[in-house]
This record gives C-alpha cells, structure tokens and sequence, in this order.
C-alpha cells in the first residue's frame, strides 16, 4: 500500500512538459502558411511587383519554391519549438541545482548514513531525478525498519522501488523526443518530394519548347533547389537536437542508475543479515 502511494506521488508531480503536442504542430503550420503568403509572397519581393515574375530578393526566391516550403517550414518550427521545450523540461526534471552537485550532496549524504538529510536535499532539489532518488532512499529506510525479512529480500525490495521510479519518470524525459526523431527523416523526404515536383515543372517546360519558357524552367530548378536545400537543414537541425537530447537523457540515467547501485551496496555493506 505504501509503495503505491509513493508511486502515485511521483506520478503526481510528473507532469513536466507538452503533452498535446499536436497543438504545437497546428500552430507552426499556421504561422510557417501566414509567413509564407503574406511575408514571402509580397510584391516587393519580385521584380516589377508581380509574384509570377522573377524574385528580387532571398525572400521572393524561397517563395518560388511553391506550397512546399511552409510544409518544410512547419517542421522546421516544431523541431526549434520542441527542443526549447525539451531544454526547459529537462533543466525542470533535473531539478534546481546541477546534476553532477546534487549527486555529489547524496552520495555525501549515503556515505554519512544520513538519509533524513537525503530526503531533505531531494525536497530542495525537487524535479524527476529528486523523486527517484526520494522513493529508493525512503525504500531504504522502509528495509531498514523492517524485521524478520532476509538482507537479500531488502535490497531486491530497494532496488525494485529504484526501477519503479525510473520507470514512472522516464517518460516525463523522453517526451516529444519521437517528434523530433520523425521530423529527421520527413524532414528529408519532404524536402525530395519539393525536389520531384520542381523537377516535373522543369521538364514540362523543356517539354513544350521555346525561349518563352526559360522562366518556368528556370522557375522549376528553383523550387526543387530550395526544398531540398530547406529539407537537408530542417532534418540536420533534428538530427542534432535528437542527439543533443537524447545523450543527456543517457547521462542523467547512469546517474540514477549509480545511485540505486549505490544505495543498495550501502545496506549491503553496514546491515547484517537477520536469522
């Protein structure tokens, strides 16, 4: 009973993050379509004011690159959207100081035997990695008021809290990475689709023949030439805030992982087994 408290405790204040992410979605569509046709599309961006006519500036080239590019775009916003979300989330998760210093306080704290003032720097620290390290030492303290029950069963029973609580809490770390991780191939894929379909418009206009039609062919290029180079940067940027991500994440869990590791060879170490 009073582990599933604990655990619905910890469940209570993990809800670090943005879980409806697909309003985050809808709303950089929104923004990457207005900033497309009333920003790029502008007639000062061409030359003579006329959108059908050849650009006049950076503006008025990416605007040639057709309706794909505010696709592109809305990608491009989720993945710099997502990672300042994932960078405010993960500094909550971790809690108010640095990992590495609050670590240090516990394991200055487990080597002391001083788990009252454990919990009290997991109070201070608050944040995912406190909670975990709340529920092992509190599991701890439960082994260690506990009689007639073997040392093995103790520290299985630490442990267990240990990985309940990682388990609880990993998803409030992992979360909108997977939308990341999508967009760093869509990103790409929606690129080449621009590619393909400025490269039909090119060809149709080599098709039909003619000096007249050096504008659309010369239109053509540009549309698969911007989408691809807007795909290629779109996905890089993913790819990087994935992995930037997902290495901190692996970081924090060894972390966790050394403390729970750490608990259980203290009691190990200073509790002797009961007959």
């Amino acid at each position: 009973m009073a582990t599933n408290q604990k655990a619905a405790a910890v469940k209570k204040t993990s809800s670090i993050g943005i879980k409806d992410a697909i309003w985050v979605i809808v709303i950089c569509a929104i923004i990457a379509f207005c900033n497309f046709f009333l920003n790029f599309g502008q007639a000062s961006n061409f030359e003579g004011g006329d959108p059908n006519g050849s650009p006049a500036n950076i503006w008025g080239t990416i605007y040639k690159g057709g309706v794909i590019v505010p696709v592109i775009h809305t990608l491009l916003l989720t993945v710099i959207f997502m990672a300042i979300e994932r960078v405010i989330a993960l500094s909550k998760c971790i809690g108010k100081e640095k990992l590495a210093k609050f670590l240090a306080k516990i394991k200055a704290d487990l080597k002391g035997l001083n788990f009252d003032q454990a919990l009290k720097d997991c109070d201070a620290q608050g944040g995912s990695v406190a909670n975990v390290v709340r529920a092992t030492v509190n599991a701890y303290k439960e082994a260690d008021a506990t009689q007639g029950v073997k040392k093995e069963v103790k520290i299985a029973r630490i442990q267990a809290a240990h990985e309940e609580a990682i388990a609880v809490e990993m998803p409030t770390l992992t979360m909108n990475l997977p939308i990341i991780a999508t967009i760093v191939t869509l990103g790409t894929l929606t690129g080449l689709l621009g590619t393909v379909v400025g490269m039909i418009k090119s060809f149709q206009a080599l098709a039909q023949g003619g000096g007249g039609d050096s504008v659309e062919l010369s239109a053509g290029i540009s549309e698969a030439l911007i989408n691809t180079a807007f795909g290629i940067g779109t996905s890089w940027l993913a790819v990087v805030s994935y992995n930037f991500f997902t290495n901190r994440i692996d970081k924090i869990s060894f972390a966790l992982d050394e403390i729970g590791y750490s608990l259980a060879q203290t009691y190990n170490t200073t509790h002797q087994d009961e007959a």
